[in-house]
């Protein structure tokens, strides 16, 4: 349908979804007040109004060539599956137990640079930043109480070791995201995302060291934890580094969970289905949205919307790198305009793959940079869910934790460093 040059009205749908969001939030103060997947659905039908002379039954075929597309249904598959072991092993136990274990080895005198360490496993192992956040604020709030620390430097350590995880992790949304839009296996996203944003953490570490160096805090309340509860989270993440298929990894990972907090008194026999199933629920949204949004994008790119942008971005990169970067930017623009990194890949994925495709960028190194730059603006702007969530937690305000969360940032630049000078022998 879309001319060879594209067509800019056909983004219309886009633009649409993008002034009712933004708009709501910034009229009403509340980002969230207008839920995404009602305005996603407003943009469909506005989609669905344009291009009259194709008959409404033609474009419910287009929409539904792109939903059933076999990325998004493994997609949104691997989302309820995600959500059942999250579910599970919360309700085992296992979030608390890691929690504390962590805090037991953890020396005195690194307590800021540890929970930054502790958020960075917690999130990788649980594939969420909201659950980590949720999970380590009121430690955090516990050892600014004992060491006299800005609690905004407590509480940003935590922040920047959820998003390391929500950018990394095997099970987490973003990375399913990243990695069924672009066509690639998730351990090549994995190896290629980690040696990128290694240098960050490792800097970011050291920075809250030299922050908190002159503190120490003693915890007077005892930490039980039981090992058995952590071992779901350390099958999950070992099956998931060596390639089993990830279907197979969550569901071991759910099993075992089950097992182990029957076994461990922290889960009755009765309460292991619903416990599954409020994790399944938790995932409803992102799914939902994943397939409106797949129609959404099947009809701009019959309209020739994808082609459009694909126009623009020609004309302003040349090369790889080029190329690299104009994902970057796009993927951190659309997240900065949907405050949802998950959203923002759903919605960039398409057109990066287009990039990636004619400028020949490996599908692991596009993957990882929508990852990337979408935490990157997620971990930072003040109305996302993660800064709202951890400054409701403690008290502060977004504003009070923003200027301590160092690994955002510190990701960006290596990610822009590893775009200008990268090898051809990587890229081969």
């Amino acid at each position: 349908m879309g001319a060879e040059k594209g067509s800019a009205a056909a983004l219309l749908p886009i633009g649409i979804f993008l002034v009712i969001f933004l708009g709501s939030g910034i009229v009403t103060g509340d980002f969230y007040a207008m839920p995404a997947i009602v305005a996603f659905l407003i943009a469909l039908l506005a989609a669905f109004l344009q291009h009259r002379e194709i008959g409404f039954q033609e474009k419910i075929g287009i929409v539904s060539r792109g939903v059933g597309d076999e990325n998004i249904i493994t997609m949104c598959l691997i989302f309820l599956s995600a959500g059942a072991f999250s579910g599970a092993v919360t309700a085992a136990g296992g979030v608390e137990s890691t929690v504390n274990l962590g805090l037991s080895v953890m020396p005195p005198h690194v307590a800021v640079a540890g929970l930054f360490v502790i958020g960075c496993f917690i999130s990788v192992s649980m594939g969420t930043s909201m659950g980590t956040i949720a999970a380590l604020a009121p430690i955090a709030a516990g050892i600014s109480e004992k060491t006299g620390f800005a609690m905004s430097v407590c509480i940003a350590a935590v922040v920047c070791g959820a998003m390391f995880g929500d950018n990394l992790s095997m099970i987490s949304d973003t990375t399913i995201a990243a990695v069924k839009t672009q066509g690639c296996e998730m351990k090549d996203k994995f190896r290629e995302n980690f040696r990128i944003v290694l240098p960050a953490a490792l800097v970011t570490v050291v920075l809250f060291w030299i922050v908190t160096r002159d503190g120490s805090y003693e915890m007077t309340g005892a930490l039980p934890y039981n090992a058995w509860q952590v071992l779901p989270y350390v099958l999950v993440l070992v099956g998931a580094l060596i390639g089993i298929n990830v279907f197979v990894v969550l569901v071991t990972g759910t099993v075992t969970s089950l097992v182990i907090g029957v076994a461990t008194g922290s889960l009755a026999v009765g309460e292991m289905f619903s416990a599954v199933g409020e994790g399944v629920t938790g995932m409803y949204d992102i799914t939902v949205i994943s397939i409106v949004v797949a129609g959404i994008v099947s009809l701009v790119r019959e309209y020739g919307g994808i082609q459009f942008i694909l126009g623009l971005i020609r004309k302003s990169i040349r090369g790889k790198r080029g190329a690299e970067a104009g994902i970057a930017g796009l993927a951190l623009l659309v997240d900065l305009c949907t405050a949802n990194n998950t959203v923002a890949i759903v919605m960039a994925g398409p057109i990066a793959k287009e990039i990636s495709e004619e400028f020949q960028v490996l599908p692991r190194r596009s993957a990882s940079l929508l990852d990337i730059f979408t935490s990157v603006g997620q971990g930072l702007i003040p109305y996302g869910a993660q800064l709202l969530s951890a400054a409701s937690l403690t008290g502060l305000t977004p504003f009070e934790i923003i200027p301590h969360l160092y690994y955002p940032v510190l990701m960006a630049v290596s990610a822009v460093l590893f775009i200008i000078f990268r090898k051809s022998r990587i890229e081969g």
